[in-house]
Order: C-alpha cells, then sequence, then structure tokens
C-alpha cells in the first residue's frame, strides 16, 4: 500500500522530527505541503496529514493543500504537535466534504513559542522527544 504524509512543520520543526522518523522507518512519502503546495494524490492508498496547531487549527497550507489536493474517499490518517492542546476539527471540516475517512489519530507536545508562550520562553520544551517520537513511529505502523 502506497502512503504519503503531506506535513507543514513552520517554526521549531516539531512535526517534521516526527513524520521524517515515520518515513525512514515506515516507507512512506513525505510532501512539504508549505514548498510544495500542490501534488497528485490519486496514486496512494493511505493519506496523512500532519501539522503543529496554530490558533485551534492546522496550519494554513495544509488545510488549502488538502482542499485543492485531497481525492475523494481517500483513507487518512492525522499527526499533530502542540502547545496547548490537539485539536483536529479544522482538517476533519475539509475531510468530510470529500468523503474521506479518518482511520487514526496522533498527537504530541512540541515546543511552542507563539504569542503569549514566547514571554515565558515557551512551553514544552523538549518535545517532541525520542518517546513521542516512537510512539509515532507505533501509531503508523498500527495503520
Amino acid at each position: 500500500m502506497r502512503t504519503a504524509i503531506v506535513y507543514a512543520s513552520v517554526h521549531h520543526g516539531n512535526t517534521e522530527k516526527l513524520v521524517k522518523r515515520i518515513a525512514e522507518e515506515c516507507q512512506v512519502d513525505l510532501i512539504d505541503a508549505v514548498k510544495q503546495p500542490d501534488a497528485d494524490l490519486s496514486s496512494y492508498d493511505i493519506i496523512g496529514f500532519a501539522s503543529g496547531i496554530y490558533f485551534s487549527k492546522f496550519h494554513q497550507s495544509i488545510l488549502g493543500f488538502a482542499e485543492k489536493n485531497l481525492p475523494d474517499d481517500k483513507k487518512i490518517f492525522l499527526i499533530c504537535t502542540y502547545g496547548g492542546n490537539a485539536n483536529y476539527k479544522s482538517i476533519e471540516q475539509i475531510l468530510d466534504k470529500k468523503h474521506s475517512k479518518v482511520i487514526g489519530k496522533f498527537g504530541c507536545k512540541g515546543y511552542d513559542t507563539f504569542g503569549p508562550f514566547k514571554l515565558v520562553g515557551g512551553i514544552a520544551k523538549g518535545h517532541p522527544d525520542e518517546e513521542d517520537i516512537k510512539n509515532a513511529v507505533k501509531f503508523a505502523r498500527g495503520l
């Protein structure tokens, strides 16, 4: 089964740490939505969307990518890194329109210095750590 992860990792590389390890260990193609806003996903059996959470949403590049490039009726998994809380609603709204089925979700803390967190030196320092990365790989293998 061909699998791809479309990701955006903008501030501290939190999400990129997860998806790169998953790609290495699980033979997954990576597509950086910031650098490559267009891609043909029709040949993939399973597609992941991975992002940090920004103002309770997936990164805008991921949302735009999914809206534009995701074919209907695909199996989807979601990965997020966050300083506050995991929130999948923004991407799930697009997936519903595309009649796609979410087959799994994974989230973990990620170092966050956005907005007011910058004043206190950030939160979730050191995350994702090695344990978080191992759990992400375990999640991907379980799909």
